[in-house]
Parts: structure tokens; C-alpha cells; sequence
């Protein structure tokens, strides 16, 4: 059976979630003897696409201010005749950026939703952010949508009034298994909590601060790490200083080797997303030994399960309260520790693809 998988997503990351996703699933598939795996992308950005291990039909060029727009463009030209070049029994959609299916007649079409953060908070996106609109045409027009959590099928149901029967759960992976250690340089010498990725909107960060503010045993023997994001904004500057944290909030940027030596030597990983379609830093937290402190909320203990301490996303005492149990009581740290090394072993990208393969073939009956 040949799957291929469209340009959309590539033309935009350079690297990333999604596009990680991608990558893995079209790996995994033309690995498999019953099936082959090709990505028509004429042009693109990203860096997965280039490590030589899947059948890539097009070339990278380097990213540059509105390449994503300018490519796509481009690459609609010329990329429907590519496709059907390559007869697939399945076309996958990368995103819905698109307006129309670029699937040769009579080949069906899948689509994967990661989420519903633009319809759960508009407010968050701008005005003419059309991602909406074109979430649901795509969902309209595709003939199977993977979901990757049953959170995330639920939400679409409700929201987009999807016909179940037209959905299949396939849960993700996760692949940060790099060993390094944190650099000298960048090393945290002062017990630490770290919180990964973007911090803006729904993400919740704030939550966290005002947490760790309230409490005089996590400011006094404690410091907070916030990997990657970004640098801290005037407003997030202005608001560590004025709830007196300016010297326990740290920003560092890097790759998968330091964050991986963050999650090794952080005393507690802190999750207070209010909405997350899945959720893959804290499996990545517990696949280092890294206690979890999650929201519970939408997607987040779907993932989790019992490996994590629980709690209520608004509630910011109830963080405060979670986190000094969690970095004082060894008793309770190991034992989220044992639990997520078995938590973990629940999600495998080997899984999300096979998993997949079994909607292709299903389609195709």
C-alpha cells in the first residue's frame, strides 16, 4: 500500500512537533514490507526531511521571512501532478492550511487533529487567523480523522459535529532520548523546577510563578528553569519582578542534549497548560526520572495516567501545595518516578505508526 503525505506542515517548520510527527510516521511506514511511505513536498524548510532516511519528493531551501506562504504557493503548482505521480492508495494531510485536497480522484483521504485550541480559545488568535475555517473544511472533506487523544475526538465532535464512526483515537510518541548533560556554562548548581516550552495564553505559565511566589520554602531553597519559549518578554519581566522573583526565574534556550540534562537534574517538572491536545513533555520528563506535576485537565491525564501529581490548573494554591509535597517527601517523588517508567512504556512512536497503518487498511476495505 502506498501512503503519501502532503507538503503542508514542511513548508512551515523547519522543525517542530507536528512536522517531528510526521517524519516518524513516514519512517516507521515505508520500514514496513507491506506498505511504502513518500512526503511530495517540491520545496520545504524542514530539517527532519533531510536526514536522508524517507522518500522525500523535493528539495529544502533555507527559511526566510514569509517562505511559508511563498512556498506553498509555489509548490500547489506543481506538487497535484507529483502526487499522482506517485499513485497512492492513501493521501495523509499534513495541516489544514490548505483550502482543497490535493488527493488524485477517487484516492481517499486522512487527516490528523492535534487539537482545538482555536475554537476552545479564540481570544489567544488573531482576527484574521482563518485556521478555523480551514480546520473545518479539511475535517469536512477528509474520509478518516486520526485524533490524537480521545480529549482532543471528543472536542471535535462536539465542536465540529463530527460522526464518530468517522474518527479513530491514535495516540503519539515521544523520541528526546539524547543523554547529554547540561553544559558547565549553563548549569544549575540551585535546587530546580522546570517548565518546558511556550509560556503565553493558554500555556498558563503565570500560574506558576504566582505558585512558587506564595511560597517561601519553594523561593527560599528553589529556583525556576522555563526551557526554550523564547526569551522572557518586557510584560513576563516586569511581572517575575514584581512578584519578587527576579532572581529565582532562569530562561534557557537550546537543544534536545541540555534539555535533556535539565530533566535529569530538575527536582520536579511543572505542566499548567489549560488545554493541550496531548501533552508529550511530561512522558519526556518521566522517560528522565523527572517527577510530574500536571493540570487536569483535557488531554493531560489521558497521557499521564497516575504517573503525575494533579492538579487544578486555576487553583493556585493547589499547585503551590503540589509541588512542595512533591520536593519534600523522597517517598512521593519516587514513587511518580516508578510510575512513570511505566507510564512511559504505553507510548512509542513504533506504536503511532502501527496503529496508523491499521486506519490505511481499514480505509481501504
Amino acid at each position: 500500500m502506498k501512503v503519501v503525505f502532503d507538503d503542508q506542515v514542511f513548508c512551515w517548520q523547519a522543525f517542530g512537533g507536528i512536522s517531528r510527527y510526521f517524519y516518524e510516521l513516514t519512517r516507521r511506514i515505508g520500514n514496513d514490507p507491506d506498505f511504502s511511505a513518500s512526503v511530495v513536498a517540491p520545496m520545504h524548510v524542514n530539517s527532519y526531511l533531510s536526514e536522508g532516511d524517507v522518500d522525500v519528493k523535493g528539495i529544502r531551501i533555507p527559511k526566510f521571512k514569509h517562505s511559508g506562504r511563498i512556498i506553498s504557493a509555489l509548490n500547489s503548482i506543481v506538487e497535484p501532478m507529483m502526487i499522482r505521480a506517485e499513485k497512492p492508495d492513501v493521501l495523509h494531510e499534513t495541516h489544514y492550511y490548505r483550502r482543497r485536497s490535493l488527493a488524485p480522484s477517487g484516492c481517499p483521504t486522512v487527516l490528523t487533529v492535534f487539537d482545538m485550541i482555536h475554537e476552545k480559545f479564540p481570544e489567544h488568535f488573531l482576527a484574521r487567523d482563518r485556521t478555523s475555517e480551514t480546520k473545518r473544511e479539511a475535517v469536512e472533506r477528509a474520509d478518516r480523522i486520526i485524533c490524537i487523544s480521545a480529549s482532543t475526538q471528543r472536542d471535535l465532535i462536539d465542536l465540529f459535529n463530527v460522526p464518530l464512526e468517522k474518527t479513530v483515537v491514535v495516540h503519539l510518541g515521544f523520541s528526546l532520548t539524547n543523554s547529554g548533560e547540561i553544559l558547565s556554562s549553563q548549569g544549575e548548581q540551585h535546587p530546580f523546577i522546570l517548565y518546558v516550552g511556550p509560556r503565553g495564553g493558554y500555556k498558563n505559565f503565570d500560574t506558576l510563578l504566582q505558585a512558587f511566589a506564595a511560597s517561601s520554602e519553594l523561593k527560599n531553597n528553589f529556583s525556576v528553569v522555563a526551557f526554550g519559549g523564547g526569551g522572557f518578554s518586557s510584560e513576563e519581566v516586569d511581572r517575575i519582578r514584581a512578584l519578587g522573583l527576579t532572581d529565582s526565574i532562569r530562561q534557557l534556550s537550546g537543544d534536545d542534549a541540555l534539555l535533556s540534562g535539565l530533566y535529569r537534574k530538575a527536582e520536579a517538572f511543572v505542566y499548567p497548560s489549560l488545554y493541550e491536545g496531548f501533552g508529550i513533555p511530561p512522558l519526556e520528563a518521566m522517560s528522565f526520572d523527572c517527577p510530574v506535576i500536571c493540570s487536569n485537565t483535557s488531554s493531560i491525564p489521558e497521557v499521564v495516567g497516575d504517573a503525575a501529581r494533579l492538579f487544578d490548573p486555576d487553583d493556585v494554591d493547589e499547585l503551590r501545595t503540589s509541588i512542595e509535597e512533591v520536593v519534600s517527601s523522597s517517598e512521593l517523588s519516587d514513587e511518580l518516578i516508578q510510575r512513570g517508567r511505566e507510564r512511559i512504556r504505553c507510548f512509542s512512536w513504533d506504536r503511532t505508526a502501527s496503529e496508523s497503518m491499521d486506519v490505511y487498511r481499514e480505509l481501504l476495505q
